[in-house]
Order: C-alpha cells, then structure tokens, then sequence
C-alpha cells in the first residue's frame, strides 16, 4: 500500500485535538467544582442509565477499581452517586447517580455545547459534516471491517460507550445472527 504523505500525522493529530478540547472542557467545568475525573465519571454513569457495578464503571473510565474506590468516596459524600449492593452478585456494589446529579448534567452538557459552539465557530457547516464522515469512516475501519464492531477485541479503554454506540452494537449483532 502506498503512503499518503499527506495522511502521514493524522493519528497523532487526531489524538491531540481530543486530548485539547478535553482540556479546554475541563477548563470550563472547574467553577462548577468538577475536576475532570469527576465530569467524566458522572458522564459515563449517565450513559448506564439503571446504575453499573464498580468494576465496569472502572474498565469504562479505564482506570483501576482502587483508584476509583477513592474516586466514588469522595463524590458519594458530595452526594452525587450512591452505592448499592448488586441484586445479580452479593460482592459487587452498583454505582447511581443520585437526583442531585441530574441538574449537574444539564449544567455540564450546556458547557459542553458552548464550548463546541465557540471552537467550531468560523467553520463552514460542509467542511464540519466533510470532517465528521472522514472521522466516522475512521473509526469504522478501525473498529472493524463494514463498521461492524467486534468488541472483544479492543480493550474497554477503546470503546465509545455511550447510547450512539450501544445501539450500532445491537444493530451490529443483528446483522450477525
């Protein structure tokens, strides 16, 4: 295959811009008394939806169930998650959110939206789209062949977990049988 000379720092490119716009919301969200690991962890949760147990919620955030124990600590005693024993396995605890989450998130996803709003701004709306199919079509080549995701394969680390791809799973694993 020949290389694209032009293509020859796209990855790395692509990972700094992800790394400077997380920095940049993280910026934003520290008056409202949220580090990142905090947004983050809230976010996530909120993709779960009926609470999941700490070691999933760990292998989402890709960090270490003890790094997280403290993590949960301290935003259980804030008041914005609680813990529950798991009706499945006696062992584990389900993390929830609590209600007092709720109008965090709204806060948070409206500073998200400022955000992507100002650094997009001066972008024209075709080159925007012409960039979001080029990332799409990416991510599908690497996450496999014809988009259809083999998720055992990649690492936790590696998933997009949210609702948007929950749902191209399923309809990834109907098209399988």
């Amino acid at each position: 295959m020949v290389k694209r000379s032009d293509s020859s720092g796209f990855g790395t490119l692509l990972g700094e811009t992800g790394r400077a716009w997380r920095y940049r919301l993280d910026q934003r969200l520290k008056p409202l008394g949220l580090s990142q690991a905090k947004w983050i962890t809230l976010l996530k949760l909120s993709w779960a939806h009926d609470g999941i147990t700490q070691k999933e919620l760990a292998e989402r955030l890709c960090i270490e169930s003890p790094t997280l124990v403290r993590l949960l600590d301290r935003m259980a005693a804030d008041g914005w998650i609680e813990r529950r024993g798991s009706d499945i396995d006696r062992r584990s605890k389900t993390v929830h959110l609590r209600r007092k989450s709720c109008a965090l998130l709204q806060q948070i996803n409206a500073v998200a939206t400022r955000l992507s709003s100002d650094l997009l701004e001066g972008i024209p709306d075709a080159e925007l789209r012409s960039c979001m199919d080029v990332l799409r079509r990416v991510k599908e080549k690497a996450l496999g062949r014809d988009g259809l995701v083999e998720l055992s394969q990649l690492s936790s680390c590696d998933r997009n977990t949210g609702p948007a791809q929950r749902a191209t799973e399923k309809r990834a694993r109907k098209k399988r049988g």
